[in-house]
């Protein structure tokens, strides 16, 4: 065999440097791509790395999920579980194995759901649905608040108990409505259209508690992000937990965190807004004071100029004039300090009657009324019981046999039978004669 003269031959590799380009050129002109496939050989060493076989059917491939990745996975693979990965393609140079290395994993369902999600919220935000010039003001103090959300969840109880607490005064219209499952989107847009409708609220707050991406789902639809846009009323997006987000929560007028957050955007506190009328109060008297000082140094002014004016000899002769402007300036006085204190009265009443407090006493005193009426039906229903008590038991003694012992009559028996004619027995039998009080045993001698 002629030996082979590799002295001009093209350059040699070691396997080393081989597999060292083969990785770099995969690296370099393969971007991170999203991959589907079933685990298979699923193993996770001390070292907090995963290993596994990503296949379909027909093929398969190695992967490697390091633990900085796989630690923000929130579930535990295992083999035969369908994922999506987000991978970038490489090489294992120590063995020169093709393999990925995951960044992301999810469950096909989810990422199914999460792909979808990103490519509605793109065409929408491209159509303008989520432009802030869209965006409908919230009214500052609503008369009804309208809440789209389950009669039966977390959220409505939340929401109601937020509301009571900062403005329990304002009413609340609840929209029952499904958020869960294949029905609940087209159950949501019902439920809005219904409300703009009957348009007698003046917000809408729409809601659910948390939840996973697919129990989310009905807030990503297109037809309810399409409803939220076309509503003619104001609505609020609190649905699921502070890291939740939905395409209604674009859409929405307002975005709440929560929909605890969502009640408390929708209303002021009752405590701040009776302090704001508190300094009102203040304010208004403040002013009634002022002008009552400016009138009372007019009067004080006008006093000292009279007196300077008038000479000694028309002092006499203008008194009376004097007198009867002093005395209309002090009934103007009168007359505007009590204009400005029923006007203040009138305020203050009015500021009493919006205090959750007047409302509390009012419920009192009818609570109370109520209850003296209930006990003055209660003791005439037990008067009218006790007279037909005394009535049926003077009844039941007229009947009464005993009533006929009193008056002096005996009951015969014998063998324990009453006895109404001599024929019942004859001579030698034993009987029993029962008094009024006691027994008479007996012995018949004779019959008639």
């Amino acid at each position: 065999m002629t030996p082979i003269d590799i002295s001009h031959s093209e350059e040699i590799f070691t396997v080393s440097r081989l597999n060292r380009e083969v990785r770099f050129i995969l690296e370099s002109n393969f971007p991170l791509l999203w991959i589907e496939g079933e685990i298979s050989n699923f193993a996770a060493p001390n070292s907090g790395h995963w290993y596994f076989s990503l296949k379909d059917a027909g093929a398969q491939v190695r992967c490697a999920m390091f633990k900085p990745h796989n630690r923000k996975v929130d579930f535990v693979p295992k083999d035969g579980m369908h994922v999506m990965l987000k991978a970038r393609i490489s090489l294992y140079e120590g063995r020169g194995d093709f393999q990925l290395l995951a960044e992301h994993m999810e469950e096909m369902g989810v990422g199914k759901l999460r792909l979808a999600f990103e490519a509605l919220k793109k065409r929408l935000a491209e159509a303008g649905l989520f432009d802030a010039v869209h965006k409908k003001i919230l009214p500052p103090m609503p008369k009804m608040i309208g809440v789209i959300t389950s009669p039966t969840g977390a959220a409505i109880r939340d929401i109601l108990s937020v509301l009571k607490r900062r403005f329990p005064n304002i009413p609340v219209i609840v929209y029952p409505t499904l958020v869960q499952g294949s029905a609940a989107a087209a159950n949501i847009v019902s439920a809005i259209q219904s409300a703009n409708r009957h348009a007698v609220c003046d917000v809408l707050i729409l809601s659910r508690g948390g939840g996973s991406l697919e129990d989310l789902w009905p807030f990503n639809e297109e037809i309810v992000a399409q409803a939220i846009f076309q509503s003619m009323l104001p609505i609020i997006s609190g649905v699921g937990h502070e890291v939740d987000f939905t395409i209604s929560d674009f859409v929405a007028d307002q975005r709440a965190a929560t929909p605890s957050a969502a009640a408390e955007l929708v209303v002021p506190e009752s405590g701040e807004l009776l302090a704001a009328l508190q300094q009102i109060q203040q304010r208004f008297i403040r002013q009634i004071q002022e002008k009552i000082q400016q009138i009372q140094l007019h009067l004080s002014w006008t006093d000292k100029h009279l007196q300077h004016q008038h000479p000694k000899r028309r002092l006499a002769e203008q008194s009376q004039h004097l007198d009867l402007c002093e005395l209309t300036l002090v009934r103007l006085q009168n007359k505007l300090t009590q204009q400005y204190q029923a006007n203040l009265k009138n305020s203050h009443i009015k500021l009493l009657s919006m205090a959750p407090l007047h409302k509390i006493r009012e419920l009192h005193n009818q609570l109370i009324f109520e209850s003296q009426t209930l006990q003055t039906l209660i003791k005439n229903a037990l008067n009218h019981s006790q007279q037909q008590l005394i009535n049926h038991a003077g009844k039941l003694d007229a009947l009464s046999p005993l009533a006929t012992l009193k008056r002096g009559f005996s009951i015969a028996t014998k063998n324990q039978k009453v006895l109404h004619n001599a024929k019942e027995i004859k001579i030698g039998d034993e009987i029993s004669v029962q008094l009024m009080e006691g027994n008479i045993d007996c012995v018949v001698t004779a019959t008639n």
